[in-house]
């Protein structure tokens, strides 16, 4: 109960500084923060049963759409990012994408690449959109109404045609790691090592919860998008120091083996090798002692991200466990998982590091306080992010 209720007090100060709840403030969207954001307040429902939590998450999908989903205000460009009237864009929010919530406008196409001003600028990250695509779906899930997983689809149809490219040599498909706010160019071109698995995991979560609405029309099913990540997914290694590229590891091994319960996806081996590839660079995290560093050293969403993938672990572990007859090396996946739970106590570090008063005056932290706030709750109450993507039986679909 203790971090349900650490866990409201940052998203109610949130939503009330982000213009959220707060009329007094103008709305301040970022397109990551938000994703993590919209599973709070709709986990913080779920174990609550506060309607307000509800309410703010579903405030928050419709500021995100209006907002992100049109050009800025500093863009000499007016209306939806997609091109579509007022009415259809309406309908069809997602429809050309999200920018990130950058504070300044977009890379010209004449100006000159500098690597330091981009990461100030505005556009579409793809490994946004995904986060983006699971919010909605959560939120499909929790209110039983098909349109925002309906979004969450259009959203991941036109991520996956304007991020994946041919080259002219070289592998035969790739990924831009950043686009332009209309998704016509690439501003960034080299690839984010888990960009491919991202999509794919999430692509096929969000074609197993499709299963579950009889009213998605087939067209947007997402067949095609999911043999396209595959593709991309073949002969890749993911082992990372980063930790929240680890962190996400351990999320996507959560989220694999629960698709391979849910739906009979035969990637056992593939599940192993995400643990191994977790465990490799969990190892190398531990070695270069970045948790014994003062607070102005360190970044708190990435060691949060990380946070969030230890607790997907022991959930990881019970899906194994009680279905050994779906994995063929179940054997082997347990062992992993055992030899993983020694980081259990990590999450745990993080979580208390960053609760304190005094490590939260770091530049480190107020500089990032929107996104390191956003996280630690979610870390805090992990469900709602790590979640199965399962509607609720007593909700009426719509």
């Amino acid at each position: 109960m203790e971090n349900i209720r650490v866990a409201e007090n940052i998203m109610a100060e949130y939503a009330e500084r982000t213009g959220l709840t707060s009329p007094a403030q103008p709305p301040r969207r970022y397109l990551w923060t938000d994703a993590f954001a919209v599973c709070n307040y709709l986990e913080l429902h779920r174990q609550t049963n506060v309607k307000d939590h509800l309410e703010t998450a579903l405030r928050l999908v419709d500021q995100v759409h209006g907002i992100l989903g049109r050009h800025s205000d500093k863009d000499l460009r007016t209306g939806w990012i997609s091109g579509l009237t007022e009415h259809e864009g309406i309908k069809h929010p997602t429809r050309g994408g999200l920018r990130i919530g950058k504070k300044e406008n977009e890379r010209k196409v004449d100006e000159h690449f500098d690597e330091r001003l981009e990461w100030d600028r505005d556009g579409q990250y793809f490994h946004y959109l995904t986060k983006w695509m699971q919010a909605l779906a959560c939120t499909a899930c929790v209110t039983g109404q098909s349109r925002y997983l309906q979004w969450a689809l259009e959203l991941a149809q036109v991520a996956c045609n304007a991020f994946i490219y041919t080259p002219l040599t070289g592998p035969p498909r790739r990924m831009y790691w950043k686009m332009s706010i209309d998704l016509s160019r690439p501003l960034v071109l080299s690839m984010g090592q888990h960009d491919p698995l991202d999509g794919w995991i999430t692509c096929m979560q969000l074609q197993a919860t499709t299963n579950r609405f009889q009213d998605i029309p087939k067209q947007y099913w997402l067949d095609a998008e999911v043999a396209e990540f595959r593709f991309l997914c073949e002969g890749k290694q993911w082992a990372t120091d980063d930790a929240l590229g680890i962190g996400g590891l351990l999320t996507d091994a959560f989220r694999l083996a629960h698709l391979v319960v849910a739906t009979n996806l035969i990637e056992s081996v593939r599940l192993a090798s995400l643990l191994k590839d977790a465990e490799v660079g969990l190892d190398a995290f531990m070695r270069d002692d970045v948790l014994n560093h003062p607070a102005t050293y360190r970044l708190a969403f990435r060691e949060l991200g990380l946070a969030i993938g230890i607790h997907a672990i022991n959930e990881t572990q019970k899906i194994i466990d009680q279905h050994r007859n779906r994995f063929s090396n179940a054997q082997e996946l347990l062992a992993r998982l055992t030899s993983l739970n020694k980081f259990h106590r990590l999450a745990k570090i993080i979580e208390r590091f960053w609760l304190e008063p005094g490590h939260q005056q770091s530049s480190t932290w107020t500089e990032h306080f929107d996104i390191n706030s956003v996280m630690l709750a979610t870390s805090l109450i992990p469900s709602g992010y790590l979640s199965r993507l399962e509607p609720q039986p007593s909700t009426p679909q719509k």
